[in-house]
């Protein structure tokens, strides 16, 4: 009998543990990115496949900063908004579909990275809201056409609050002073700032590596 529960509970701990194995990310192939070692990124308008019309602004605005933390030199985003106009291209979809060599020739820029905003806003329930930012993005070389680097990100509101029992009406009450603050200001914008930030930021698990303007080039 006994025998039996060692032999039971050696094939669950079995069972976990190759769950375990099961989910762990699997190490992201950086040869093509050491390969090439871009310096300078355009950052393209990104694509919205959120329900917010506002997410591709937030999500663009918030780009430079990690990526040029990291050691890039990034284009310009107004620069590039505006020659982009004046090539008559004001949709991202279009954008998107320019050729990299065409992309190069007017920005000279080593890469180019293409975003896609999956999730942006707040949704809300019977006690709480929540808000979301979540984005897909790749790096692609602009010398070869070759994706140098694959990711994603998501970022929520509900990670910075404390798991606190406060009682039904503290859970309410603080569900009111949510709402209020995520309608009257645009709380998505700061979700977008933390979404950049571990999509973009080199250094992370399976993330960027950092470019030659950062003391950490080459070293990752």
């Amino acid at each position: 009998m006994m025998l039996n529960k060692f032999k039971a509970l050696g094939a669950v701990l079995l069972a976990l543990l190759a769950s375990g194995c099961a989910t762990q990310q699997k190490p992201y192939d950086y040869a093509e990115f050491k390969a090439a070692r871009p310096a300078s990124i355009l950052v393209l308008p990104p694509m919205n496949s959120s329900s917010e019309v506002i997410a591709p602004y937030g999500m663009l605005a918030q780009a430079t900063l990690p990526l040029a933390e990291s050691g890039y030199y990034v284009i310009p985003v107004s620069l590039a908004s505006e020659t982009f106009k004046q090539n008559g291209l004001a949709n991202a979809a279009d954008i998107h579909e320019v050729p990299v060599k065409k992309l190069r020739d007017i920005f000279g820029a080593d890469a180019a990275l293409y975003i896609n905003v999956t999730d942006y806003g707040t949704s809300y329930k019977v006690i709480q809201s929540d808000t979301v930012v979540a984005a897909d993005a790749k790096l692609v070389d602009l010398r070869s056409g070759k994706t140098l680097w694959q990711g994603s990100a998501r970022a929520s509101d509900a990670e910075q609050r404390q798991n606190q029992n406060n009682g039904l009406l503290g859970v309410l009450l603080s569900a009111v002073v949510n709402q209020i603050i995520s309608t009257t200001t645009d709380a998505s914008y700061k979700m977008a700032s933390v979404t950049s930030s571990r999509l973009l930021r080199a250094g992370g698990n399976n993330g960027l590596l950092y470019g030659p303007r950062s003391p950490q080039y080459q070293k990752d």
